[in-house]
């Protein structure tokens, strides 16, 4: 007699995924594929050729050979870098904390709900920095003038002699001076929205405990905007490091004073279009971009731990 034997079970599989869930897990990479073209493009391949030139230098005999790090040494005995690093870092240490000051202290004023006209103050102090840097470095280099500018016409109407801001002594403070105006209302703009969406009742358990307005602004405004504070600080120190339209518009005007390597930026400028000394000026540009990195990493670093 034959006996059946019951049929053996097969070997259990997973299951394969659904067709769609492959198409899900492209969908992402379709919506963020096109900024990572843009930003492979206009800002890793020029940090990439720019390291790739640094490592070379076009010699009379020989043409472009391969130097290593030798650019790298050149530029840190360079004199006029560390010159012109040493003038933007005296431009951080006093224009920066002067710009936020009076941004802080305009917001506060804004959000203080006691202002009369505040709106129309918000829109005039922010107005400046909707002209175009060109444009505002020209109309304070016109009225800087001490022949032809308001300088100049205030000299001759009242007798006076007025120093003049485009003088070698003064010229980094008229350039501070530029840079304070345009940049006031952009950080009020970030202080002030940071302060708006403090909660009220926060304000309401500060009034019920009695708590002044300067209380208020020590224990609440400003413990609750410091990642605003953070961020302009950092922005700030970016833009100082990268000082470049105002002293290169304002060089005709006082060409005794700002030479090409008076900033960093211009230093590099100068270097890579008027010396054609392109993988040098490669060099200065990743030596500064670096410095400015490591410097505004230790801002966010110490910012955000003080906020912890």
């Amino acid at each position: 007699m034959t006996t059946l034997q019951p049929p053996v079970a097969a070997e259990a599989r997973p299951a394969p995924p659904p067709a769609g869930r492959d198409r899900r897990s492209w969908t992402g990479w379709g919506f963020i594929g096109p900024f990572v073209a843009v930003f492979a493009l206009v800002f890793l391949a020029p940090i990439a050729y720019s390291l790739y030139l640094s490592l070379f230098r076009d010699q009379l005999i020989g043409g472009t050979t391969f130097v290593g790090l030798d650019n790298y040494e050149q530029a840190l005995r360079d004199e006029r870098f560390w010159a012109a690093l040493g003038r933007v870092s005296l431009f951080l240490c006093v224009q920066v904390p002067i710009m936020l000051g009076i941004a802080l202290l305009v917001a506060l004023a804004l959000d203080s709900g006691r202002l009369y006209g505040k709106s129309f103050f918000r829109i005039t102090i922010f107005l400046p920095y909707a002209v175009p840097a060109v444009v505002a470095t020209l109309m304070w280099g016109f009225m800087y003038g001490t022949k032809y500018g308001l300088v100049g016409d205030i000299n001759g109407a009242f007798g006076v002699s007025l120093p003049d801001p485009l003088s070698p002594d003064l010229v980094l403070a008229s350039i501070g001076n530029i840079v304070t105006w345009e940049f006031v209302g952009y950080n009020m703009l970030i202080f002030y929205s940071a302060l708006r969406v403090i909660p009220h009742s926060l304000y309401e358990a500060a009034e019920i405990d009695g708590a002044g307005q300067l209380r208020v602004i020590t224990a609440i405004k400003l413990p609750a905007i410091r990642g605003a504070l953070v961020i302009a600080t950092i922005f700030s120190i970016i833009g100082s490091f990268q000082l470049f339209n105002e002293p290169n518009i304002l060089r005709p005007l006082a060409r005794n004073a700002l030479t090409t390597d008076y900033t960093p930026n211009f230093y590099t400028y100068s270097l890579s279009f008027n010396g054609q000394q392109h993988n040098y000026s490669a060099t200065v540009a990743i030596i500064m971009g670096l410095i400015t990195m490591v410097i505004a990493y230790v801002v966010q670093l110490r910012g955000m731990r003080k906020g912890a």
